[in-house]
């Protein structure tokens, strides 16, 4: 008689602690994993740089927001860099203008590393991520640009009652572009704006700016006078040209009119005459003595004489005694 081999069941303890052994090694392994990846992994925000270092040494940049991936610490660490733009006041600083005049001056700058991994890097070596490092090394920067560019331009060119002589926007577009020249070239650090926040004048600067505004107004005052009577002169010179113009044609009005007169007189004078000539020799020596005696005359003359023959003789005489 044949033996048949059986297999005796396990116990229902036995499964139980199998199934929570294997349980815990996924969870584990879930555990580890999740640790593993998050050791990996490095978030970016908006606004910020990370630079991976492998043993203390640089070996990437990530600009882009969002996750990336790195090797897990000790092997990789990163360094956040802000990117963000940030403003700088410099200070007000005594400075002198081209023409030898004196300006006190304060400028503000707003800057921000660029979002490229040499300048970050740049940025990281230069002042150990310190922002206010790099604040205070802008505003010595500022201070020296100042000076420079303000020599470049006359005090009436920044301070002037007219605004078309106001030259503020390429003295802040200078200043910006030798800032920011220093800034990039040592701090990796880009400039975006300079403008200024403060211009006043010391008193000495005070006075003499008020000096040539008066010698200004002076002039313009006495350039207007010169032109009021240069106008004036002009006026009255065509006026007295034209009243002239005026006479001297009134006068040759008069004369023609005069010689008209003469001729239409001439031609009466000779019509009368030819219609009585006694009469027209009588009346016309009758003319000639009310016009050569008045009352204060007295006259001696020969009564036979033209023109008193013609009180001797009356009307109708031939001819004298």
């Amino acid at each position: 008689m044949s033996e048949v081999a059986t297999s005796e069941p396990s116990a229902p303890g036995e499964d139980r602690l199998a199934f929570w052994y294997s349980r815990r090694f996924l969870i584990a392994a879930l555990v580890v994993a999740v640790l593993v990846l998050s050791a990996c992994l490095v978030q970016v925000s908006p606004g910020e740089a990370i630079v991976v270092t492998r043993f203390g040494d640089p070996v990437r940049v990530i600009t882009s927001s969002g996750l990336s991936l790195k090797l897990p610490q000790p092997i990789d660490n990163t360094v956040s860099v802000d990117l963000r733009l940030r403003t700088t006041s410099s200070g007000l600083h005594d400075v002198g203008t081209r023409d030898g005049l004196r300006l006190l001056v304060q400028a503000y700058v707003a800057w921000q590393v660029p979002d490229d991994g040499e300048h970050v890097q740049q940025f990281l070596r230069a002042v150990r991520n310190n922002p206010d490092v790099a604040a205070e090394q802008l505003r010595s920067f500022t201070g020296s640009a100042l000076e420079v560019t303000a020599g470049s331009f006359d005090l009436s060119s920044l301070v002037n009652t007219n605004p078309s002589k106001i030259r503020l926007a390429e003295f802040e577009e200078a200043l910006r572009r030798r800032i920011n020249d220093q800034a990039m070239k040592v701090y990796g650090i880009t400039v975006r704006q300079v403008g200024l926040e403060r211009l006043t004048l010391p008193n000495q600067t005070l006075v003499a700016t008020i000096d040539r505004m008066k010698a200004e107004r002076s002039t313009v005052a006495a350039e207007r006078s010169a032109e009021g009577t240069r106008q004036a002169a002009q006026i009255q010179a065509d006026a007295d040209r034209d009243a002239r113009v005026l006479t001297a044609q009134a006068k040759a009005d008069v004369a023609d009119i005069e010689a008209k007169s003469r001729i239409d007189a001439a031609a009466i004078y000779k019509k009368a005459y030819a219609a009585d000539p006694q009469l027209y020799t009588m009346l016309r020596s009758l003319d000639a003595l009310g016009t050569m005696v008045n009352g204060n005359t007295m006259v001696v003359l020969r009564t036979d004489a033209a023109p008193f023959r013609a009180l001797v003789e009356g009307p109708g005489a031939k001819g004298g005694k």
